[in-house]
């Protein structure tokens, strides 16, 4: 409990808001209202089965199913919550038709007044074809809403595999057993790359973490929005350069490993500030100190001021970690970054060695078999 991580966590549990009241609700209920032809299979997050059975609740169950209301101890602004449908009408729906869903959702505001908010959304029914569901696919939240069921259920990478496999093979563009025929669409281009992402990440790759690291790991996945989760599966790299006078977002890619740049990652767990050889030679050599080397100075300080941000808008609360090239906590950048070369430099201190594939032979991979016979 003398770790900053948790006590930088648990004060913000008691923030208030500008009235003095905690930013929070209790004994939430969510309810949930649809059309006859659709059906409820459950839900993924910080709830439990109410148990309440309607015509709309489906015989299949995701995550907490058997139900079309749950309960929840607690809700704060950023808590989501997965819901999972399935179209159980067995007659042929007209494309023009439209479904409706309503999530009617209750709650205990610390004040003691009880709060309702409903919210009402309808989309129109696809055609046979599937053109509507391609137009419209929302890849980043079909990637946060895949990994949470995939959590839920404590799947495997074959799983996530078969998965991807699956879904190219019925939306992209090609021609039988022709891989240089094969295209996907801008809708789905970036799913296959999350996917890649998730197979490596601590959500399904319990090596080298402690059962208590996998499931805080899996329940903050479980309740973050959409952006989080992203993050979470797929960090953020910018790289700060005497090049460019504001960060930019580079590839989380080992040829983002640099000598002469400053990276800061961001995985919602951890920020990291990794420094290439030649900015960390420069810094042991005092340079920053320098009156004539204000600029390095300035460089340094760019990224610790946006990773304090970072530190100071989040919760729960990051582990800060500062590295360069070649240090021992370099690893949570190593880890994450896809190895598509032998380091950004070749050098030692740049080199990742590691089993995983890279992006590039997972892709290859991923067509040849979506196109076979």
């Amino acid at each position: 409990f003398s770790m900053s991580v948790f006590k930088e966590s648990f004060r913000k549990m008691f923030d208030c808001d500008e009235a003095g009241y905690l930013q929070v609700g209790f004994n939430a209920h969510v309810d949930i209202l649809t059309s006859s032809e659709i059906k409820c299979c459950g839900a993924v997050g910080g709830l439990s089965s109410m148990g309440k059975k309607r015509p709309n609740v489906s015989e299949t169950e995701i995550g907490q199913g058997g139900t079309s209301q749950w309960i929840a101890g607690a809700l704060d602004k950023k808590t989501t919550m997965a819901f999972y449908f399935e179209i159980g009408s067995q007659q042929p729906i007209a494309a023009n038709k439209q479904g409706f869903l309503q999530f009617q959702t209750s709650y205990c505001h610390p004040s003691g007044r009880r709060r309702l908010r409903i919210t009402t959304v309808s989309h129109r029914y696809a055609s046979a074809n599937m053109a509507d569901i391609t137009n419209g696919f929302d890849q980043e939240a079909a990637a946060v809403l895949v990994a949470r069921y995939a959590v839920q259920r404590g799947e495997t990478q074959e799983w996530v595999d078969r998965m991807l496999i699956r879904l190219v093979s019925k939306f992209a563009d090609y021609r039988k057993d022709d891989v240089a025929s094969f295209k996907l669409r801008a809708e789905f281009n970036m799913f296959p790359q999350f996917m890649y992402h998730l197979r490596r990440s601590h959500f399904l790759q319990t090596f080298g973490t402690s059962p208590d690291e996998t499931a805080y790991y899996r329940t903050i996945i479980l309740r973050e929005n959409t952006l989080n989760s992203l993050v979470m599966i797929q960090p953020a790299l910018l790289q700060y350069s005497f090049n460019e006078e504001v960060p930019q977002p580079v590839l989380l890619d080992t040829c983002s490993l640099k000598g002469d740049v400053i990276l800061l990652m961001d995985d919602f767990f951890h920020v990291v500030i990794w420094r290439g050889e030649k900015i960390q030679a420069w810094y042991d050599s005092g340079y920053q100190d320098k009156e004539e080397f204000a600029n390095f100075k300035a460089l340094l300080q760019a990224p610790a001021s946006d990773a304090k941000q970072i530190l100071a808008d989040r919760f729960p609360v990051p582990k800060f970690v500062q590295t360069n090239a070649g240090g021992s906590q370099a690893r949570f950048v190593t880890s994450k970054v896809n190895p598509s070369t032998n380091g950004g430099g070749g050098t030692d201190a740049t080199a990742v060695i590691t089993d995983d594939v890279s992006l590039k032979a997972f892709m290859e991979h991923l067509i040849k078999l979506a196109v076979k016979s």
